[in-house]
Order: C-alpha cells, then structure tokens, then sequence
C-alpha cells in the first residue's frame, strides 16, 4: 500500500508518511481542521487534564503522556472557531484504542498491572496464571481510547492509536 503524505509534510521534506497527530475527540476532519483553527490555545487552556498541547503548528493535540482524556467536552466548549464540537456525530468517528507492544513487562513474565489498575473500562485485565506472571488480556471493543493506560507504563509500550492500525511486534 503506497503512503501518502500532506502537502505541509512535503514543503517540510517529512517523507516518511509520519502519523497526523491526534487531535481531540469531537475534531472535524484535519483538512478542515488545520485550514479553521486559529491556534488560540483556548482548548488547550479548557483542558482538564492538562492532556492536550500545542502541537506541530500550533494547533492543539492529545499527548497521551501527560494525561488522559475525559471526554468532558471543555475542549468543545472553548473552541471560538467550532472545529472541536461535542457533536456526536462527530465524537463518534472517534476510533482511537490502546495498543500494547512488545516492551510490555507483564508479556515479558515481569510481574506489572499498571495500565490494567488505570483502564476503568476494563479494557486491559490481568488472567491469573498458575505457576506464573498473571497474562495480559485486551478487548479492544471495551477500549474507549481514552489513554488513561499510557502515561503511567514503565516501559512505554502502550500508546493510543487508530483501531486499525496494527501494534508492533
């Protein structure tokens, strides 16, 4: 499959097809979204999470790292130019989930729960194991993408992406 890549990334000579970043729930689509936003930073400051940040032009997107997302529409609420709404039909084109990669402890046999004690949906659950390290279970349909799992990991290896990307190995 040939990756496409946007007109801003090839004026900046980014060829690599790098990720769009991820802007909050309730955005309208990125081209109508980079081409209306003022970069005013009202989002960002109605945050309460602190999970949203001026992003690569200024424009506001989710940095799992430092918070999680409540979907509590504050975002929607502050935003003058109307290109974060708390329209469900938009909010519902949400389709962020938790990927958990390689570099996780407990699929390592290293004995870690983090991002299970974080995912109020129930999400990432731990089956206790006879004889061993409790094996990690996630059910992407009960995954919100709400990156609550993200931030506390030690070793990284969760991040929020579309459901239908694929987690690296």
């Amino acid at each position: 499959m040939e990756k496409t890549i946007s007109r801003a990334q090839f004026l900046r000579g980014d060829f690599s097809g790098a990720k769009r970043p991820i802007r909050p729930p309730g955005s309208v689509d990125e081209a109508i979204f980079v081409s209306r936003c003022s970069g005013c930073g009202d989002c960002i400051s109605a945050c309460e999470t602190g999970a949203l940040i001026r992003g690569r032009g200024g424009f506001p997107a989710l940095d799992f790292s430092r918070g999680e997302c409540i979907f509590c529409s504050a975002c929607a609420d502050a935003c003058p130019k109307g290109v974060i709404t708390s329209d469900p039909e938009v909010s519902a084109q949400w389709d962020l989930v938790a990927h958990i990669d390689g570099n996780c402890l407990a699929k390592g046999g290293v004995i870690c729960r983090t991002c299970g004690e974080r995912c109020e949906h129930g999400a990432i659950r731990f089956r206790l194991a006879v004889g061993g390290v409790a094996l990690l279970q996630f059910d992407a349909s009960a995954c919100n993408g709400c990156g609550a799992c993200v931030a506390p990991c030690p070793t990284g290896a969760v991040a929020v992406r579309k459901s239908a990307e694929e987690s690296p190995s």
